[in-house]
């Protein structure tokens, strides 16, 4: 999906850019970041981020994805940790002012994509995802073979 997204992008003479070795569509400063988290239908709030998920994706939906809500108090300077700093540092190939737009989806290979949807996606620490912003996308009919 992340690589037809680039191509696409591509096709219609908008950035891609290489993020540790894998390219993103960037289009009007939106990073679109596809994520496949079920392969049968599931709603999307049951959407989980892999224990073994890359630091790069972490990276990518901490930095670039929307702030959480307030906290319920300041952590402060003395209390975070170097490792906490390193995930919310935004990609310079990014750029600071690009967001992130996730695109979730369920599929397999038998039926293809069952659901998709897009928005603003913020990791919580439980690895699960709050929305700000969602929007289920129409799925096209797969063609009689």
């Amino acid at each position: 999906m992340r690589e037809n997204l680039a191509d696409t992008a591509r096709e219609l003479r908008e950035s891609v850019r290489d993020v540790r070795g894998y390219e993103y569509a960037v289009i009007n400063d939106q990073a679109l970041f596809p994520f496949r988290y079920a392969d049968r239908p599931k709603p999307l709030d049951c959407a989980r981020l892999p224990s073994d998920a890359s630091p790069t994706r972490r990276r990518l939906l901490q930095a670039h994805g929307p702030q959480p809500p307030e906290p319920l108090f300041d952590l402060g300077d003395d209390l975070t940790t170097e490792e906490y700093l390193k995930l919310h540092e935004v990609f310079e190939e990014l750029g600071a002012a690009t967001k992130l737009v996730c695109v979730f989806f369920t599929a397999d290979v038998k039926s293809g994509i069952h659901v998709i949807h897009w928005g603003e996606a913020h990791l919580e620490p439980d690895r699960t995802f709050s929305w700000p912003h969602s929007e289920q996308l129409p799925v096209a009919p797969q063609p009689l073979e």
